[in-house]
Parts: C-alpha cells; sequence; structure tokens
C-alpha cells in the first residue's frame, strides 16, 4: 500500500541550476547545461580596437625613417665601393656621426648624467680600438668567395634586418628603460653586423675596412636609439626629421639611379599611405564574440 497526502503531490521540486566555475554536475542537470540567459551576455568585437588612419600614418612614419637609415647606409657602401668615396671622407662622416650622436643624447635624453655620458664614451673608446685591431681580419674574411655569393648574401642579411628591426623602439637599451630588446632585434642586428662585415672585406685597405664598420655599425646600434629619444621628446619634431630625411634620400637615390629612385618612393608610399589605409579597411572585416562560454578569469578579493 502507498502512501499519499490528501489534496498534495508526491513529486519532489526540482533544485535550481547555479552558475559556478568549479562546483561539478548538479543533479537533475546535464553537464553540458545552459541557462535561459546563456545567450543574454553575448558582446560582439568587444576587444576591436577603433583605429584612426592619420594617426596610423603618423605611426607608420617610423618605418619609412628606417628604411631611409638603411637606404642611405647602402648608398655609402655604394660609394665606398666604387672608389667614390675615400677613407678620408669616411673618417670625417664617422666623426660627425659621434658627435651629432652625443650632442642628440644631450638635449633629448632628460635622464642622461655625466657618469652615463662618460660610460658611453668608455664603450665607444674599447669599441673603436676593436674595430681597428680586427680591421685586417675583417679584409680577408672572404677573400675565397666569388663577389657574386657576397652581394646576395648582403642583401638576404639585409631584408631579415628590415623583416625583424623593432620599429617600435630602439636596437639597444635606453636610459632608464626597464627591459632589455627583445630576441627578434637582436637577431635583426646580428644580421646588420654580418653584412657590414661582408661588405668592409671587400674594400682595399685596412683604413677603408676601419672606417665602414665604423659607419655601419654606428648607424645600426645608435640610429634607432637617436630616433627613439627623438620621438620621445618631440613628436612634431621627429615628424620634420622623418620628412626631411625622406626627401634627402630620394635626392641622394635619385642621383645614384633614376630607377631605384621609383621604386623607393614606390615603397615610401605603399608604407605610409597604402598599409595604413588597408588596415583601417581590414578592421571592418573584425569578427569576434564574447560570452559566458569564454575561459573563466578568476577575482580574488584580497581586503585587509
Amino acid at each position: 500500500m502507498s502512501a499519499t497526502v490528501e489534496g498534495g503531490s508526491s513529486s519532489p521540486t526540482r533544485p535550481r541550476w547555479r552558475e559556478v566555475a568549479y562546483g561539478g554536475m548538479q543533479l537533475g542537470f546535464d553537464d553540458n547545461h545552459t541557462g535561459e540567459t546563456f545567450l543574454a551576455d553575448m558582446v560582439m568585437n568587444a576587444n576591436v580596437v577603433k583605429r584612426d588612419l592619420l594617426k596610423v600614418m603618423q605611426d607608420s612614419i617610423s618605418i619609412s625613417q628606417y628604411l631611409c637609415i638603411v637606404a642611405l647606409v647602402v648608398l655609402v657602401w655604394t660609394y665606398t665601393l666604387r672608389s667614390t668615396m675615400n677613407e678620408n671622407s669616411l673618417l670625417i662622416l664617422d666623426g660627425t656621426l659621434l658627435v651629432s650622436r652625443f650632442l642628440i643624447l644631450i638635449l633629448t635624453e632628460e635622464m642622461l648624467s655625466l657618469g652615463l655620458l662618460l660610460h658611453y664614451f668608455l664603450n665607444i673608446s674599447f669599441f673603436t680600438t676593436g674595430l681597428y685591431v680586427l680591421a685586417p681580419i675583417y679584409q680577408t674574411l672572404t677573400r675565397s668567395n666569388s663577389s657574386d655569393s657576397i652581394w646576395a648574401a648582403t642583401f638576404s642579411l639585409l631584408l631579415l634586418h628590415l623583416f625583424l628591426h623593432d620599429y617600435s623602439g630602439s636596437t639597444i637599451r635606453n636610459p632608464g628603460a626597464l627591459k632589455n630588446p627583445n630576441l627578434t632585434s637582436c637577431i635583426s642586428l646580428n644580421a646588420s653586423v654580418v653584412a657590414s662585415v661582408f661588405i668592409a672585406s671587400r674594400l682595399p685597405s685596412r683604413v677603408h675596412v676601419f672606417a665602414i664598420m665604423l659607419f655601419s655599425l654606428q648607424v645600426f646600434l645608435f640610429a634607432p636609439l637617436i630616433a627613439y629619444c627623438m620621438k620621445k621628446y618631440s613628436f612634431r619634431l621627429h615628424l620634420v626629421f622623418s620628412v626631411g630625411l625622406m626627401a634627402v634620400t630620394l635626392a641622394f637615390v635619385y642621383a645614384l639611379h633614376p630607377l631605384v629612385f621609383v621604386l623607393l618612393l614606390g615603397i615610401f608610399i605603399f608604407v605610409t599611405v597604402v598599409c595604413p589605409y588597408w588596415l583601417i579597411g581590414l578592421q571592418e572585416c573584425k569578427f569576434e564574440i564574447n560570452g559566458p562560454w569564454d575561459e573563466a578569469k578568476l577575482c580574488f578579493d584580497i581586503t585587509d
């Protein structure tokens, strides 16, 4: 005989489902059960950043600026290999770059002290002495290799350098920086150094090798630092310097070869105008869905 309650029901009430991160299965519900408000918290494109075309174009100028710097280095290499620039001209250029770098650092870097300047001066002294001692080794390093192989390797290394270069920061650690450059920046710098050694190994004298190596390493090591300090000091100064550098580079390239001038001008337009417009257009194709199905982010309230 079953016991019944008169005027009532014998079925138990169903427990309420609760949304918990780590609670295991709940009685009466499947493991993949979702509540009625599961899709109410769905958000479309929550993390998509709306970019301004003018701001992206201004940021892309840093890339064009460094392309100009590398193009000027290649121009100096070309004129040196053609004997248009002799060793005296290269040494004067090296001294001018060295003095200019220290002046720009003094004028733009607020955290620069006399002790840090002395540290830089000692490092440059050891660096220059080491280059002069190693110049005979660099001169004979690729004597057994053909020139075509050297040009192809140098071109490939420069492409690798441009592809891996950190255009938002500095190749070496700037004063006051909290972290060192990343691995790709170091690989990029090493590629430029090896390319410089390959070019120096094709020069006729020890002084030529020393001068071109000093010039190349000054540019590849310290030009990103100078550009970074200048941009941090004044963005308007950064823009004026970049536009002037583009004009000077294009003028020298045109004097070398008009076809190279057209190619370089097209690269500048593509990097500064086409790529930012392309990026802004691709932002409209961004489709991202966020909701309760994403990985839970636990927040712990720690009170004293």
